[in-house]
């Protein structure tokens, strides 16, 4: 698989953003900062998979604002919520790389048919990338869950709700996580 690299225009013009943004169709996409319960809820699942890599000494977590590059027709690059990667260093550049496991913490805005076929979308383009697994997670009030999507079956999600143990099998190996553990107005965080 081919990589951009950092003397690209692009990835070069990226690496200058302030915050957090994507190429995508050949312009940087900007992406809007998370708000108080998505981003809690990506700081969880970051510090459960940053304590896995740790009792297993496999692969690496990756908290949100990471760049990831990858080689698409019209995307070259993914910032998710968070992570697990499992390829080569790359010092202070960007990931050369996508995750093989990525998640995506819906905020306010992610809402709705046409935000629906945006994440779908992005899927996709993971899985185009590479990338083995992907959670779409809802903390929507009636929603609640945790859509675990596998290039292995891309269109026929797994769902994990309110009580239960959901993971990222077979991206992360032996890790698991509790729905419950993503709200934050429970645990009076």
């Amino acid at each position: 698989m081919r990589t951009l690299v950092a003397n690209d225009p692009l990835v070069k013009e990226l690496m200058k953003v302030e915050g957090k943004a994507e190429i995508v169709d050949g312009k940087l996409k900007e992406l809007p900062m998370t708000g108080d319960e998505p981003g809690y809820a990506g700081d969880e699942i970051y510090v459960s998979l940053r304590q896995h890599a740790i009792n297993t000494g496999e692969g690496r977590a990756v908290g949100d604002g990471k760049g990831f590059m990858c080689d698409l027709p019209h995307r070259k690059s993914f910032s998710p919520d968070a992570a697990f990667y499992i390829g080569p260093g790359s010092g202070k550049k960007f990931y050369p790389i996508p995750p093989v496991f990525a998640v995506e913490v819906r905020s306010e805005n992610d809402y709705g048919r046409r935000a629906d076929a945006a994440i779908r979308a992005k899927i996709a383009d993971y899985f185009a990338a590479g990338t083995l697994v992907v959670w779409d997670v809802d903390l929507d009030g009636e929603s609640e869950i945790i859509a675990k999507y596998s290039a292995s079956d891309p269109h026929n999600p797994q769902f994990f709700g309110r009580g239960e143990i959901a993971d990222a099998q077979p991206a992360v190996a032996g890790w698991t996580l509790p729905v419950d553990a993503l709200f934050a107005r429970e645990r009076g965080a």
